[in-house]
This record gives structure tokens, sequence and C-alpha cells, in this order.
């Protein structure tokens, strides 16, 4: 049995889990000045993915951290959100601590640990997330809390429609099916680099893809994100890379897809591979389903790989070095 396989087909029961785990925090953006998500890796991807989610809809500024320190603006007037699935990331408990300096509303999202300790400790509303999964294995419970938590500061509950998406998910047949389609498309080419190109509304998406080619099929993968990649990066396009393309098109915007269509053209004079994963709406089922198919992309790359995406050895080395610096 795969574990890692196994995980992923349980999408379903993490979302449905989120949702009948979730209770209203009585908190609303007229209390705020602005929101900060703090959290790292599969613990912070979360934050990425709702504000973008929520970027034309949520009326206060949002800012993303993954570091041991906050901006300056952080204050009594700053809602603040941390998640760690361990409870035990050292730069979110770093976090924490600093919160609690600046007087910061605190919403956390854990399976419990030191940070699951401190905020039973503080009286702080949690949200309890299962253990036994890999953090990065377990984004179906972060961000469907965090879409929840955004939803009731705006007075707009998205219970509903959560409930809708995840049905979308009760068989994972035909998202491992699609996978196992671009698969072999680029089977050949896994030895290259990925490079991922998105909008604006699908970088964390795209973002969230890398990690899980990092971290899963221990390969290289890097973002860059439309329009701003026609600016500088379009000008490394000459001859044959060694790279494999994969493109995430929200169609959120006619004029940044009108710059898709023209790096298809320009990439594929030299035969470069190119795989295309628009959608025909961009929404909360569009954005969950894009990030189930990429996962089993992941998943299928690291297994031909032939590499232990379960493990992380290089992380685990750098935490020890850590604990002895």
């Amino acid at each position: 049995m795969n574990i890692q396989h196994e995980a992923l087909k349980k999408f379903n029961y993490q979302i449905n889990f989120a949702i009948n785990n979730y209770s209203n925090h009585g908190l609303n953006c007229g209390q705020f000045a602005n929101v900060l998500i703090g959290g790292l890796g599969g613990s912070g991807i979360g934050g990425r993915l709702v504000k973008n989610i929520f970027a034309n809809d949520f009326p206060l500024p949002v800012e993303v951290v993954a570091d041991y320190s906050l901006p300056a603006f952080v204050n009594e007037k700053t809602l603040v959100i941390l998640g760690s699935y361990s409870g035990n990331t050292e730069e979110t408990l770093a976090m924490f601590e600093e919160v609690k300096k600046r007087g910061s509303t605190m919403l956390i999202l854990t399976s419990g640990g030191k940070l699951g300790e401190l905020a039973k400790e503080h009286n702080l509303k949690t949200y309890f997330i299962e253990p036994g999964f890999q953090p990065r294995m377990a984004l179906g419970f972060s961000l469907t809390y965090l879409i929840q938590i955004f939803g009731d500061l705006m007075g707009s509950s998205k219970s509903e429609e959560l409930k809708n998406v995840a049905a979308l998910f009760e068989d994972n047949t035909p998202y491992h099916q699609d996978a196992e389609e671009v698969f072999n498309s680029i089977q050949s080419r896994c030895k290259s680099k990925f490079v991922v190109l998105s909008d604006g509304p699908f970088e964390g998406v795209a973002t969230r893809f890398a990690q899980q080619v990092q971290e899963n099929a221990k390969h290289e993968c890097f973002t860059h994100v439309l329009p701003e990649h026609n600016h500088n990066v379009i000008e490394s396009y000459y001859g044959t890379l060694d790279t494999v393309f994969f493109f995430l098109d929200s169609g959120s915007n006619a004029r940044v897809s009108s710059r898709f269509d023209f790096l298809v053209g320009l990439l594929e004079v030299e035969n470069h591979k190119i795989i295309e994963m628009g959608v025909e709406t961009f929404n909360l089922a569009s954005v969950y389903q894009t990030i189930h198919r990429l996962d089993w992309i992941s998943l299928l790359v690291a297994d031909y790989r032939r590499v232990d995406s379960l493990n992380v050895p290089n992380i685990a080395s750098l935490k020890s070095y850590l604990e002895n610096a």
C-alpha cells in the first residue's frame, strides 16, 4: 500500500471533517484593519490559496507570512491566523509569541503539539485537524477551515458550497485518471526541470504544485506569475530548454490569457512540452479540483522516479541541525 496515495484518496474525508468540525468564530471584518496568516510548508500553503480565492471579495488587506517575525503593521487591529499541523513548527511558535506581545486577536489551526497547548492555555479559538497525516497531505483540512473562517468574517457562510465541493471527490478515480494521462505525456521528460506558469488567481495553486513536486518527487520545480513573467523571465526562452512547462490559467483576465496563448506559440517552435490546465470558471470547485489533479501528478512522478515520497531526509536533517545550533 502506498501511504501517500491512500492519504490523497481521503481528500473528500478531510473536507467533510473540516465542515463538520467548524464553528463560527463570531468575528467580522469591521473589527479589524487587516488579516495576517502565518504558517510554513504544507501548513502554510492554505493561506496563499485563501488569499487568492477571496482577492476580489475580501474587504481587508491580507498578508501571508512564512517566517519567524511579523511585519511592523501587526497590532491590536490585526486578526492573526496561525497554522501548524504538528503544532511544533518553530517559526510559527516564534510568531505566536510575537503576536501575543502585539495584542492581536488570534485563531489557531493545528492537530496539537506545543501550539495546541499554548492555544488552550490562552483560551484561543482553535480549529483542530485530525492527526496522522503528513502536513502536505492534509490540505483538505486547513484550506476548508480557512475558507469558512473568511466567509464568516464577511458574513457569508461557505458551508453549502463546500459540501458541494466535497461531493466532487467522493470518487477519486477521474482525477487519478486525468493525472495519469498528463503523466504519460511527460513520462519521458521526468528528468527535466518543471516550470509552472500561472496567472494571479492561480498563484497559490502553482506554489502548491511546486512544493508537492519538490517534497514528493524530490525534483526541481519553479513557479512564475503572469503578467510579471512577461517582463523579464520570457527573455530566457531561446533555443531548446530542458524544461516541462505547466500553464495554470484561471481565465479571469482575457489579456493574461492572450499572454498564455503567445507563450504556447513561442515555446512550441522548439517543441517544448506544455501542459495546459485552464478552467472554465475560477471558483472553489475549480481550485480544489486543480489542486487534487496536480497532487496526483506529483505522486505519479515520484513513483516513476522511484523515490520515497513519504520521507523528507533533508528536511529532517535540517531540523536536527537547528536543534543543536
